[in-house]
């Protein structure tokens, strides 16, 4: 079905959220992020429910900027929490890095552009043409939610098969390095979007 095509290829896209996966499992933290990956599913869940109720009508067009400059702060703050984690290996004892959490997932999912970008047309237009309605709208939610859960999941899975190959601190803190400037980037764009609505208007 093309609702599910469509909702793969944005989802599994690389974005915050999945870099962020993918920075979990090359930590070491694949496991214990599990709360991070169903709050990406919740966030989902929440907005094709909302939006598929709603349509369009509880965030417009002129909306979305604002919500990319929020998206864009808290992407900010996340990627310098990423940037500066110390990562300490084979020292069991010391005090681990922090791990994300269920609200990290649901917050940055929430505010994400990305993914109001993949609800609005799935919710807007795809459904309708299909003539999924009712409880229907319900249960498609359900799917795409746990397939948006299982995208930060597969990049942490990727990281995790990748990081059991590299052994040394320093290795792991490139990576973070790498991953904290992919996630600013990706605020970077964020940003922009706000830029160029202010620019327009």
């Amino acid at each position: 079905m093309d609702i599910f095509l469509y909702a793969f290829s944005v989802m599994y896209s690389p974005g915050p959220v999945n870099f962020m996966g993918l920075n979990a499992g090359l930590t070491g933290k694949f496991r214990r992020s599990t709360g991070f990956f169903i709050g990406v599913g919740c966030a989902m869940l929440v907005l094709f429910v909302l939006f598929g109720y709603t349509g369009e009508a509880i965030i417009s067009q002129a909306a979305l900027p604002y919500i990319s400059l929020i998206g864009g702060v808290y992407t900010l703050y996340l990627a310098y929490q990423v940037f500066t984690a110390r990562t300490v290996v084979e020292e069991p004892s010391s005090k681990p890095a922090k791990t994300l959490t269920f609200w990290n997932g649901l917050v940055i999912q929430l505010l994400n552009p990305k993914g109001i970008m993949a609800v609005l047309p799935i919710t807007s237009v795809m459904l309708p043409a299909a003539h999924i309605t009712g409880a229907s709208i319900a249960g498609v939610s359900a799917l795409l939610a746990i397939g948006a859960f299982g995208a930060p999941w597969v990049y942490a899975l990727l990281g995790a098969m990748l990081g059991r190959r590299i052994n040394g601190a320093s290795a792991f803190t490139v990576f973070n390095r790498c991953m904290g400037l992919a996630l600013a980037g990706c605020a970077y764009f964020m940003f922009h979007a706000f830029y160029l609505h202010l620019m327009a208007t």
